[in-house]
C-alpha cells in the first residue's frame, strides 16, 4: 500500500486548489463556495519518485453553518486516523480563526507527522504574516501558495522525506466500478456498506455527494476501485455551477471505469432518467449492472419482482444484456452478491476469442440466415477478427459496410453473444471494407 497523506483545514482555505496541484490535476471541485468538498476525495500523487495518496477533505464548521458539519467532521477524523502524514492549511490572508485553534488542539493529540501550511503566501515579501501563526503554538510553518506553487516544492521535500517506505503491494489491475445514478437513490449508502463504516456523507438532500470520489476495497482477496460520483440530475434542473461540474465528473468518471453500478430507486420505480443515465453509461462502453437499491421498502408479493424485472428489460433494451438485481443498501439485503456479478462481467467485459472460434460461429450464423441485398447486390462477409475489449470489439470486413441492414448486425451480435458466452457485457462490431492488404 502507498502511504496516505490527509490535507485538513477550514473552509475555503485552498485544500482543492493544494490537491490539484499535488496530484497534478483538477480531480477536486475547486470553488469559492464554503464547504464545497462535502467528503474524503483520493488521488495518486508523486514527488522526486515518491508515489503516495493524497487525500482532499472538507471543512470543518461549527453545526450551526452547515448541515453537514457533524458528518463532516466524523470524515475528517476519519481521514486523519486513516493517514500516515496530516497536512493543517491554514489561510495566509484571513488570519487565524477559533476554528484553526481547534483543529490544531486535535492534531496534537496524533501521534504522527503534522505538517503546517499556510497558504496564499504569494511571494517572500509576504512571509512576515507567518508571524501571527506562531501564536498558535508551532515549532515550523510552511509560507505556500497552492495556487501560484510558490514554496510547495520545498513543502513536498520535507513531507516525502516523512513518509513511511511503499509497501510492495500486489500489483494486480483493480476493477474500476462507478457508482452512478439519480441524485438521492442510495449510491453513497451502498458505498458505505460495502465498506463497512461511514465513508460519505449521507443524508436525505438530494445531491449530498457533489465529487466523484475513490474508495479502494478488498473483498475475498481481490481488490476493487469503488468511485462514487454526484448524482446525475436532468440538464434543466441543474442551475448551480458547482453542480454542473460534478456532473461532468460523474461522466468522466464512466469513462475511465470497467463496469458501472447503475442504481435505481425502487421504491420509485424505474423513470426516464434512470435509463438516460442507463445510456450514458452504454454509450462509454462500460459493463453495466442495474441495482433496483431500496426493495425493502417496496410493498411487494411473490409476482413483484418479475413485475420490475420485466419493466426493466422493456425500458431498457439497448442494454438488455446488463444483469439486474434487488438489493437493500440500508439492511445489506443482497450487497454481498454484487461482487459475484461483477467479476462474471468484468470477466466477459477482458475476454478475448481467438479468429477461428469466432469465424467458425459466424459461418453458422450466415449459413442459418444469409444477408440481404445491398441495392440489388449481394453482400459478402469475408472473415471477423476480435481487435480490442473493454468491451470485447469485432471487426467485420465486408464488400459493402453501408449495406449491413441494422436487424442484420443485431442477429450477429446475438449470435456472437450465444456462441461464446458474451452474454453480460456490452459488445461492439465494426464493418469495414477489406482492403488490398487484407485480402487473401
Amino acid at each position: 500500500m502507498k502511504p496516505i497523506v490527509a490535507i485538513v483545514g477550514r473552509p475555503n482555505v485552498g485544500k482543492s486548489t493544494l490537491f490539484n496541484r499535488i496530484t497534478r490535476s483538477r480531480d477536486a471541485i475547486v470553488d469559492d463556495m464554503p464547504g464545497v468538498t462535502r467528503d474524503r476525495h483520493y488521488g495518486d500523487a508523486a514527488w522526486d519518485g515518491v508515489d503516495f495518496t493524497l487525500v482532499d477533505t472538507g471543512g470543518f464548521v461549527s453545526g450551526d453553518q452547515d448541515y453537514f458539519a457533524p458528518e463532516i467532521r466524523f470524515q475528517i477524523l476519519q481521514a486523519i486516523e486513516d493517514a500516515d502524514v496530516v497536512i493543517l492549511l491554514l489561510d495566509g490572508k484571513g488570519g487565524i480563526s477559533p476554528f484553526d485553534e481547534d483543529i490544531v488542539k486535535i492534531l496534537r493529540q496524533v501521534a504522527k507527522p503534522v505538517f503546517y501550511a499556510v497558504n496564499k503566501i504569494d511571494g517572500l515579501e509576504q512571509e512576515a504574516k507567518l508571524y501571527e501563526y506562531y501564536s498558535l503554538g508551532l515549532d515550523k510553518l510552511y509560507p505556500i501558495s497552492a495556487e501560484h506553487r510558490y514554496g510547495v516544492p520545498d513543502f513536498l521535500d520535507d513531507l516525502v522525506g516523512a513518509l513511511p517506505p511503499t509497501d510492495a503491494a500486489e500489483s494486480g489491475d483493480m476493477i474500476k466500478l462507478a457508482v452512478v445514478g439519480k441524485p438521492n437513490v442510495g449510491k453513497s449508502s451502498l458505498i458505505n456498506r460495502i465498506l463497512g463504516h461511514k465513508r460519505l456523507v449521507v443524508s436525505e438532500i438530494p445531491g449530498t455527494t457533489r465529487d466523484a470520489i475513490d474508495s479502494v476495497v478488498k473483498i475475498d482477496g481481490k481488490s476493487y476501485l469503488l468511485i462514487d460520483t454526484a448524482g446525475i440530475r436532468r440538464k434543466k434542473k441543474v442551475s448551480k455551477k458547482i453542480e454542473k461540474f460534478s456532473i461532468i465528473k460523474a461522466l468522466k468518471s464512466l469513462e475511465r471505469c470497467d463496469v458501472a453500478l447503475i442504481v435505481i430507486d425502487a421504491s420509485e420505480g424505474v423513470t426516464e432518467q434512470d435509463i438516460n443515465i442507463a445510456g450514458y453509461a452504454y454509450e462509454r462502453g462500460c459493463g453495466c449492472i442495474l441495482l433496483l437499491n431500496k426493495w425493502d421498502i417496496v410493498e411487494k408479493d411473490s409476482k413483484t419482482e418479475k413485475k420490475y424485472r420485466d419493466q426493466l428489460r422493456m425500458d431498457s433494451k439497448f442494454i438488455s444484456f446488463a444483469p439486474a438485481i434487488t438489493i437493500s443498501a440500508l439492511t445489506g439485503q443482497r450487497v454481498a452478491k454484487i461482487f459475484n456479478i461483477v467479476d462474471e462481467v468484468h470477466s466477459q467485459y477482458t475476454r478475448r476469442i481467438g479468429t477461428g472460434p469466432i469465424n467458425r460461429i459466424m459461418e453458422r450464423a450466415m449459413e442459418r440466415n444469409e444477408p440481404s441485398l445491398y441495392k440489388g447486390r449481394r453482400l459478402k462477409i469475408y472473415y471477423f477478427a476480435q481487435v480490442s475489449t473493454r468491451p470485447p470489439t469485432f471487426v467485420c470486413f465486408v464488400n459493402y459496410p453501408e449495406g449491413v441492414h441494422f436487424s442484420y448486425k443485431r442477429y450477429l451480435s446475438n449470435q456472437i453473444r450465444a456462441g461464446t458466452g458474451l452474454d453480460k457485457t456490452p459488445l461492439r462490431i465494426i464493418f469495414r471494407k477489406r482492403t488490398s492488404r487484407e485480402k487473401k
